[in-house]
């Protein structure tokens, strides 16, 4: 029987889906013949799908009872049933510019489906920094626009492609250092990562949760990709000299807002 998840030896905090469903969405949005405005819709669908998974994992759940349409026909037409916690707080934060789409999808599903005063949606202007060799050495971080404390909030980055980790890493290192209050957990959210990705984050923040739908080392010997992922990491490789993911979709960021610089 197929299952939803990815077996890999990354550690217990990385989560990669496995599903046909959205794998096929990521496919098509992988291929070069893939053009907008298809790729913003399918960008959207899959951000809606692994939000919702997460919230299923992380966000909590309470018992309800409720009277449905046939209680008035019948004392059975009461329901007992367990949803989603409504008071748990969630911020989630855009790191612009890929993750603006994404961000925007996340926090309207949270409005959705919790009070909508326990979401809100912070503003990150960061970017891959590089060298002459197109090479990445870190990030610019150009300004933010947070709107509050996070105590005791789940902390969420929907970013599309976690490649080099340095954007992630940078980002979390402003509300470790310059936000107050105490997250209740830092969760990242991926459509594609890489193990040199995942050795970053595992080892700056081994308390943070990744999520993603695909993890690609599309770089690696032939011998090592026809092991489990994760089983021979250090010989892994899913980046390219110019540190862009293979297979990967290309830079995100570019093709979700039709501007190549």
């Amino acid at each position: 029987m197929r299952t939803n998840l990815l077996e890999h030896r990354y550690g217990e905090n990385v989560i990669v889906f496995d599903s046909l469903h959205l794998n096929t969405l990521l496919t098509e949005l992988s291929s070069k013949d893939t053009f907008q405005p298809q790729i913003n819709r399918i960008v959207r669908r899959l951000y809606s799908s692994l939000f919702s998974l997460i919230l299923d994992r992380e966000n909590g759940d309470k018992g309800v009872t409720v009277d449905t349409r046939m209680a008035t026909f019948t004392p059975k037409g009461t329901l007992q049933t367990k949803v989603l916690d409504d008071q748990t707080r969630w911020v989630i934060v855009d790191l612009a510019r890929a993750g603006m789409i994404p961000s925007e999808v996340c926090f309207d599903e949270a409005n959705e489906v919790l009070d909508a005063t326990r979401a809100r949606i912070d503003h990150v202007f960061i970017n891959r920094k590089v060298d002459e060799n197109e090479q990445v050495i870190g990030t610019d971080v150009s300004g933010n626009k947070i709107g509050g404390d996070v105590e005791d909030a789940l902390l969420l980055f929907p970013d599309p492609m976690g490649a080099t980790g340095s954007s992630i890493a940078d980002a979390i290192g402003i509300y470790r250092d310059q936000v107050e209050g105490t997250p209740r957990k830092v969760i990242c959210a991926h459509l594609i990562i890489t193990p040199e990705y995942l050795r970053r984050i595992t080892t700056d923040f081994p308390d943070v949760a990744v999520y993603a739908l695909r993890v690609d080392r599309g770089l690696s010997e032939e011998e090592v990709l026809a092991t489990i992922p994760g089983e021979r990491w250090d010989e892994e490789k899913g980046l390219n000299e110019c540190h862009y993911i293979v297979p990967g979709a290309g830079g995100l960021g570019e093709i979700i807002n039709n501007s190549f610089v």
